[in-house]
């Protein structure tokens, strides 16, 4: 008994020791921060946030500190004190008011795998100029003929290419072919090409390092992902270079065609905002494609409404003639089912940002330097905002309000410039999906958040080809 009173002492002692340092932390904590509870010593309530769950839905972690301590939050995240919002219209202020009140504020670990220059992670006037580049070269492509040519061969050429399967992996499918189209548009490369396939395999180790733990160890998905992301750092610049040498350069009309005519651009900055781009343009945009196709096979009434709406834009067209823009614009309930399963799916769940100062909101106080994160997911499912907000419903996009309560692509400075083109690389997809497939999903694939989405099987689609859509912009014309 004697012999352990050292030990029954130290963790007296200890005891003490920390209930003395809460009550000096809570002496400093103001009386109106948000409620919550801080976890675990230094995991705090981490492992609890990022725990999977189905990106249709809000998680139990969300759902359980909502009831119990309201829509803003506090906890301890990603090794900070942290505030969380599940509130539209706090979320909109931070998102709105960047670089004023609060700033973009990814984990250190993220850096390792984007990039010092990306601009997922820079903030001030780097960023203004990197974004208004990739947006500009946007703008410009989405409505341009060749470019919707591309898209459109493409579509035929994924869809031809399964005429003979049962069975097809979709997520590996759509994510193939967003990166083809990107690699394409961007740096001129044919999806044929070995250099095409090698950017590919590293995308795929690249992306396994944003749902893995940040332990950069030999064999990891996070120490491979940096590597990965080395790999495809050097091929971009070999590119880089390869064109630089030429005395006569043959212009290709492409997205590095225009940011090397860009004196302002350093090596650097070129090869951060051409993987950008890549990454934006083949990840989101395969992800939200595969949530549309989930939801589309389970919702049979909103299927067949689409289905009609893009046969009528075939009837009328000749035979074998190419979409074009005035199609995609006639595409409304197309977008509608779009939105929708980015307001259900939930593509991103949650922001990172800091408090730049002391900012005061309805009431709560939100300190200056804490990390504050608003939550998507929670505004997207919120039924003060949207009726039914469980129900895959389409329709209730023609009410313009609704668009002003989801905010599937951010907001504010940092609205990602990429949206118009996924929208409309996902519409072209769906047209010729929907009129020479059926398909059916498997009942234990859904989505789910890690927090980005993966489905547990791929989305193993079983596939029939339609026999009697000939005349519909068959793959075959």
């Amino acid at each position: 008994m004697f012999d352990s009173f050292p030990f029954i002492l130290s963790a007296f002692l200890l005891g003490l020791g920390l209930h003395l340092l809460l009550k000096v932390f809570a002496k400093h904590e103001p009386a109106n921060l948000p409620h919550g509870s801080m976890g675990l010593p230094l995991l705090g309530e981490t492992l609890g946030f990022l725990k999977p769950h189905r990106s249709n839905s809000m998680g139990s972690f969300l759902q359980e500190h909502c009831s119990r301590y309201g829509r803003v939050f506090k906890s301890h995240l990603f090794g900070s004190p942290t505030i969380v919002s599940c509130d539209h219209e706090l979320n909109m202020l931070i998102l709105q008011t960047e670089e004023k009140l609060f700033q973009v504020s990814y984990p250190k670990a993220m850096h390792g795998i984007l990039g010092k220059l990306s601009m997922i992670i820079v903030s001030g006037d780097i960023h203004k100029k990197l974004r208004n580049i990739g947006a500009s070269f946007i703008t410009a492509s989405k409505s341009n003929p060749e470019f919707l040519n591309c898209v459109e061969n493409m579509t035929i050429s994924t869809m031809k290419s399964w005429k003979n399967c049962e069975q097809i992996g979709f997520c590996k499918e759509v994510r193939k072919f967003t990166l083809n189209l990107m690699v394409k548009h961007l740096l001129s490369i044919e999806p044929e090409e070995p250099l095409a396939l090698k950017i590919l395999q590293d995308f795929l180790t690249y992306m396994k390092g944003f749902v893995s733990l940040p332990v950069y160890f030999p064999g990891t998905a996070y120490a491979s992902a940096v590597k990965a992301r080395a790999r495809l750092s050097a091929t971009v610049r070999g590119i880089v270079k390869e064109r630089e040498k030429e005395q006569l350069r043959l212009e290709k009309g492409d997205f590095l065609d225009e940011i090397l005519t860009r004196e302002t651009l350093s090596d650097e900055e070129t090869v951060s905002i051409v993987l950008d781009l890549l990454l934006a343009g083949y990840e989101t945009t395969a992800t939200l494609m595969a949530l549309t196709v989930y939801f589309l096979a389970i919702f049979p009434d909103v299927l067949q409404h689409l289905k009609r709406e893009h046969e009528a834009i075939r009837e009328n067209k000749k035979n074998g003639e190419p979409l074009n823009w005035e199609d995609y614009q006639k595409m409304e309930f197309t977008y509608n089912v779009i939105y929708e399963s980015m307001r259900c799916g939930n593509v991103v769940k949650f922001l990172h940002r800091v408090a730049l100062q002391d900012v005061k909101f309805k009431g709560y106080f939100i300190p200056s330097g804490w990390k504050v994160l608003p939550v998507l997911t929670a505004v997207h499912l919120d039924p003060s905002l949207h009726q039914n907000p469980m129900e895959f419903n389409p329709w209730r996009w023609t009410d313009k309000a609704t668009t002003k309560k989801v905010m599937p692509f951010g907001g504010g400075p940092r609205l990602c410039p990429g949206a118009d083109l996924a929208k409309l690389e996902i519409a072209f997809f769906l047209h010729y999906l929907v009129l020479n497939y059926r398909w059916k999903t498997m009942s234990d694939d859904f989505p789910l958040a890690y927090p980005y989405v993966e489905f547990k099987r791929g989305l193993l689609l079983e596939i029939e080809p339609i026999p009697d859509m000939a005349r519909f912009g068959s793959i075959d014309t």
